[in-house]
């Protein structure tokens, strides 16, 4: 006799607070208002990216494979941001050239356009998160095939948007499910 999944919780406002947060906090450097520092490095391996993948294998318990395919691929998103900036500081490779780094960000933008289009059935809050995360994966390979410091200023506020909405729909759903009714609307 298997359970049913009617009585797990849901996982997703645990993802989506890790990346909101984490986005938010990682953008707020790049709007050029405090230097890369540990505090975002720290929110990327444990917020961002272990509590993500944590939130993902929870949703493919649920069997949601897109929660599944989005948290966990960017929990890894945020390891692999932080050991890119990392292990050149440890001696360990090779920084990435500006140029190159556009590749990886290109790539995670493809990546999150189709989970935006996947969105298309849901509600407008979560379509808002992807589609913003799609521009800011844009604006920030652009700054760095640019090398402009204006783009990556954008990219910041963008981006600051982009993970206040996504904290903003971890809170809808959180009280949605304490309340039993919606509080914050999240469009249907």
């Amino acid at each position: 006799m298997s359970a049913s999944n009617d009585h797990f919780a849901n996982p997703a406002p645990l993802g989506l607070m890790g990346f909101g947060m984490t986005t938010v906090l990682l953008n707020i450097h790049n709007a050029g208002f405090f230097p890369m520092s540990a505090m975002v490095l720290a929110m990327g391996l444990c917020y961002g990216g272990a509590a993500q993948i944590v939130a993902g294998i929870l949703e493919f318990r649920k069997g949601n494979t897109f929660g599944l395919t989005a948290f966990v691929s960017y929990g890894f998103f945020w390891l692999s941001l932080v050991a890119l900036i990392v292990l050149p500081k440890l001696g360990w490779a090779d920084a990435t050239p500006e140029g190159f780094m556009g590749w990886y960000l290109v790539m995670w933008g493809v990546f999150t356009a189709w989970m935006w289009v996947g969105t298309w059935r849901s509600n407008r809050a979560i379509q808002f998160v992807f589609g913003s995360l799609t521009l800011l994966f844009a604006l920030l390979a652009a700054r760095d095939f640019s090398g402009s410091a204006t783009i990556g200023m954008i990219a910041g506020f963008e981006g600051i948007v982009c993970g206040l909405s996504a904290i903003y729909l971890a809170m809808a759903e959180v009280l949605h499910a304490q309340y039993g009714r919606s509080i914050l609307p999240i469009g249907a």
